[in-house]
């Protein structure tokens, strides 16, 4: 019956490698991240069976209740908003969390992480597109976000995220990526200490481009879910 996902993660995993070609990329150094919104574990355990070894989940409460019967190896991430009180229900159980969109939350993950003795991994979420029904650290305030993350010792920045607005050809997604990638370069060259190792863009719809311009994690979840 689900066929039809074995055959969706070859087919992007193919356009990924191709994307990487096209600009010199090593294909290895891009990730497809399933999205498992409203996915069965079922459903995301045929996607692992394929090849998956990343899934990334929106909802806290979604997350808890499939993860475990998910079988395979997989690697978790957060790719949702997350609410200051839900991060310890995160915090620890994923590799990584790519919606960092306030120094608040960053506290309070760093916090929660320093009561658990550990250091969890985040991106920082920027609304490139400057749009208001998405979430994100505006570009013009990511130098004071990254003065006030910089002292928290139990949160390591790998990098940034960002979601671009739903365009008809995924070219026009293209400066978002590419001013995103822009960012993490600068901010590397102002601060010693901030390594951008990650940059996790590019949905269903725009992944190819954002391979092209810089995508460590590709979030696909219509594009490996659905029947073609």
């Amino acid at each position: 019956m689900m066929k039809h996902i074995s055959e969706n993660v070859r087919a992007v995993l193919l356009q990924i490698e191709g994307a990487a070609d096209r600009v010199g990329r090593e294909p290895g150094s891009v990730k497809l991240l399933a999205a498992t919104k409203n996915r069965s574990p079922e459903e995301i355990s045929e996607a692992v069976a394929a090849g998956v070894r990343v899934a990334g989940e929106n909802r806290v409460q979604e997350f808890l209740a499939k993860a475990p019967d998910v079988r395979g190896p997989v690697e978790w991430h957060f790719i949702g908003h997350l609410q200051r009180n839900k991060a310890r229900q995160v915090v620890g159980l994923v590799r990584l969390i790519h919606s960092v969109d306030s120094s608040r939350l960053a506290r309070e993950i760093n916090r929660v992480a320093a009561e658990a003795g550990l250091v969890q991994e985040v991106l920082v979420q920027v609304n490139v597109a400057s749009e208001e029904s998405k979430y994100g650290v505006a570009p013009d305030e990511l130098k004071q976000f990254l003065d006030e993350a910089g002292t928290l010792r139990n949160i390591d920045i790998r990098g940034l995220s960002t979601i671009a607005p739903l365009v008809k050809e995924q070219d026009e997604a293209r400066w978002v990526f590419r001013s995103l990638a822009g960012m993490g370069r600068r901010l590397e060259d102002e601060y010693g200490a901030f390594s951008c190792r990650d940059l996790s863009m590019g949905m269903t719809n725009d992944f190819e481009v954002a391979v092209e311009e810089g995508s460590t994690y590709v979030r696909i979840g219509t594009g490996v879910f659905t029947p073609r």
